[in-house]
């Protein structure tokens, strides 16, 4: 026990090797190694009630973004309109089934389970810390948040509605879609989730 609790009160610097014992430090500041300031650590800039509003926001978000026309182009009188999911199945049907399954993963199912891995693992922080199946499972999820995270894409495809629009205006009436704004506004709650996010911090909670 007195090796576990010394263990957890040091941290080495990654770059001069010195160690160093953890202090408190207040909400926004980082700790700098004293010998080369290199970043040791910090504490989040958000609590996990901040974390749970904005993780559930971004699953409000989540659902219409890819259900809802994130394009609506009008040519020659007719009128198109295109979600996410419509767009990857095309892709699949024009034979290009590996793109058609990137575009799935990186844009609706990585995503997704994410936003549901963070809300599980919060719940699970805040009120089921004390059950052993329940730690088990947070356990497994903060081993595959690397993974997530590396898998969601959003910023690409925001990106890719902006260039479409710009290439398709001198042909075609380009209007963006009530999908596109939940899209977007999907990208901000994940871009600012995953900025709050601290894994180190959320590893802490079972170290304790």
């Amino acid at each position: 026990m007195a090796s576990d609790a010394l263990d957890n009160s040091v941290t080495l610097c990654r770059s001069c090797d010195l160690v160093i014992r953890k202090r408190a430090l207040p909400t926004g500041v980082r700790a700098l190694c004293p010998r080369c300031h290199t970043q040791l650590y910090d504490t989040p800039y958000c609590s996990l009630n901040g974390m749970l509003a904005l993780c559930i926001t971004a699953i409000i978000f989540f659902f219409p973004a890819n259900t809802y026309p994130v394009l609506e182009l009008e040519f020659l009188g007719s009128m198109r309109t295109t979600t996410v999911l419509e767009g990857a199945l095309a892709v699949y049907q024009q034979g290009y089934w590996i793109v058609a399954i990137a575009v799935m993963t990186a844009a609706v199912i990585a995503p997704g389970i994410l936003l549901m891995s963070i809300l599980i693992q919060i719940v699970i922080i805040k009120h089921g810390l004390q059950h052993r199946l329940l730690r088990s499972i947070l356990k497994q999820a903060l081993k595959l948040q690397g993974l997530l995270t590396q898998l969601t894409m959003l910023e690409i495809y925001v990106i890719s509605f902006l260039v479409a629009a710009f290439n398709l205006a001198d042909f075609a009436t380009v209007s963006f879609g009530f999908g596109t704004f939940c899209f977007t506004m999907l990208f901000i709650m994940h871009l600012f989730l995953l900025r709050e996010y601290d894994l180190e911090h959320m590893w802490s909670f079972l170290e304790k």
